[in-house]
C-alpha cells in the first residue's frame, strides 16, 4: 500500500508540474517565442551557404502561417531542416538575421527567407520575406518601424558583401506579389506584414557595390562574423 501510495503521490506532483508548465507557456507564449527567436544563432558558414540547394527549398506562400510559440518551438528543434544563405545587416535599426531559402513556416519563424529559387545576391532582384512581430527588434520588426530611405543594407554569402541603400518604403497589397519578380537592375526587396496583417509593406535598396568580407570596414566585418541577432 505504501508503494502505491508513493507512486500516486509521484504521478500527481508529475501532472502538477506539467500543468504549470503549460500554463506559463500559455501566459508566456509571447515572451517565450521571443526568447527563442532571439537565441536562434546558427552557425553560418561558406561552406554552409555554398552546400544549400535553393530548387530544394519551399517557396509556397500560401502554406506560411502566422507564428506562434508552437511553430518557434517546432523550428528551433529542427535545426537541420533549413539551408543557410547567408546573412543581412541592416546596423542603422539594429536587423541582423540569418537568410534562408524559401519561405516555409520553420524558416520564417527563426530568420529571413529567400522568394524565389533563382535569385543571387547582387543580381537583378534579391527579394526576402520576415514576419513583422509586436516586439520591433524580433525577426523583420524594425523593418515597420524604423526603415527609412537612405539606410545601407549588407547581404553576403559569408564570402562576398553585398551594400544596397534603401530609396523606398511603400505599402502595398498582399496580392502584389509581382514585385518579387525579376530585375533587370540590381535591387533588394523586403516584404513583411503590414500592422493589420492583410496587407504588406516593402522596402527597396538600390545595390552599390560589393566587396570581399574581409575588405568589410570593421565594424561590419565584426558583425557578420559574429552571431546574427545580435
Amino acid at each position: 500500500m505504501a508503494q502505491k501510495s508513493k507512486i500516486k503521490t509521484v504521478l500527481k506532483a508529475s501532472l502538477i508540474a506539467i500543468i504549470t508548465i503549460v500554463a506559463l507557456l500559455l501566459i508566456f507564449n509571447r515572451q517565450v517565442s521571443y526568447w527563442l527567436i532571439k537565441s536562434y544563432q546558427p552557425e553560418i558558414t561558406r561552406d554552409k551557404v555554398a552546400k544549400a540547394q535553393p530548387k530544394k527549398a519551399d517557396y509556397n506562400f500560401s502554406k506560411v502561417k502566422s507564428l506562434g510559440v508552437q511553430q518557434v518551438v517546432k523550428a528551433r528543434s529542427q535545426p537541420n531542416k533549413v539551408q543557410i544563405a547567408g546573412q543581412i545587416l541592416i546596423p542603422q535599426i539594429g536587423l541582423h538575421l540569418p537568410i534562408e531559402l524559401g519561405v516555409s513556416n520553420d524558416t520564417l519563424a527563426l530568420a529571413a527567407g529567400t522568394m524565389r529559387a533563382d535569385q543571387k545576391m547582387g543580381t537583378g532582384n534579391y527579394p526576402l520575406a520576415g514576419h513583422h512581430m509586436v516586439d520591433s527588434n524580433i525577426l523583420f520588426g524594425p523593418l515597420y518601424t524604423k526603415a527609412q530611405a537612405g539606410q545601407l543594407i549588407y547581404l553576403t554569402n559569408m564570402k562576398t558583401v553585398y551594400e544596397y541603400r534603401i530609396y523606398k518604403r511603400q505599402f502595398i497589397a498582399a496580392t502584389d506579389v509581382d514585385v518579387i519578380n525579376q530585375t533587370q537592375r540590381p535591387i533588394i526587396t523586403l516584404i513583411t506584414c503590414d500592422a493589420t496583417g492583410a496587407g504588406r509593406l516593402m522596402i527597396r535598396g538600390r545595390y552599390l557595390k560589393s566587396y570581399s568580407l574581409n575588405q568589410a570596414e570593421p565594424k561590419i566585418k565584426r558583425a557578420l562574423n559574429g552571431p546574427v541577432n545580435s
